[in-house]
């Protein structure tokens, strides 16, 4: 009999231009045994620098950041080919907040509002680590609704064009909050398959994650 090996701790990379907020973020993820802070940053500019340095599993990034915003560096981190295993989990004041919709288009995993409960923050890190979008759906659609224009109707986008009648089906359901095993039992499906439609829309549609799939979904007018 072999001894299990345990599995490596959750990398995280802090990134806020208030010490505090930092300070308190990293005491709260090195208090826990699988994860831990490689670094800090306290600008955009230097957060981009880290995640190229330190690649690290998850980043907690601040939007309003000196000298490049956590948008912009979020847009930096996705179009660098080597940085694509990081997730990147947008710090907000406030859950409506008119940058959010900008960050998931960008490619954020998610958003936590900077006064979430400790084990939500927790939650969080370990979700996007593992892959999966940190979205409330319902909070998500108020966003796009709010910070986005009139909702083009499903005929006059052309995006879905490439997608066929059941890809639009998941997107839709997807969009709607979904994960892969509750895709499957409404669609009378395996896990496996819905999986595989997924990663099909996510190929065709050129989205980097869920999150991106979500955007997708309400803006063709598969959600409403």
């Amino acid at each position: 009999m072999t001894d299990e090996q345990p599995s490596s701790p959750i990398t995280v990379l802090i990134a806020d231009d208030q010490p505090l907020v930092r300070m308190g973020l990293r005491a709260l993820v090195d208090a826990e045994h699988d994860m831990s802070v490689v670094a800090e940053a306290g600008t955009g500019v230097e957060a981009v620098a880290r995640v190229q340095e330190l690649h690290p599993d998850v980043v907690l990034m601040d939007i309003r950041m000196p000298e490049l915003d956590g948008i912009a560096a979020l847009r930096r981190i996705g179009a660098d080919p080597t940085c694509t295993s990081t997730r990147v989990v947008v710090l907000t004041t406030f859950e409506l907040d008119e940058y959010v919709f900008a960050a998931l288009q960008a490619g954020a995993a998610g958003f936590l509002v900077k006064d979430s409960e400790p084990d939500d923050i927790l939650r969080g890190i370990r979700l996007a680590a593992g892959g999966s979008s940190l979205l409330s759906p319902s909070v998500t659609r108020t966003v796009i609704a709010s910070f986005t224009g009139a909702t083009p109707t499903v005929r006059s986008d052309g995006r879905l064009a490439v997608l066929t009648e059941r890809e639009q089906e998941v997107l839709a359901l997807v969009g709607e909050g979904l994960n892969n095993a509750e895709i499957g039992d409404r669609l009378v499906v395996s896990t496996a398959t819905a999986r595989t439609h997924v990663s099909h829309i996510m190929a065709k549609l050129g989205a980097r994650d869920r999150p991106q799939l979500v955007v997708i979904a309400y803006q063709t007018g598969l959600v409403r």
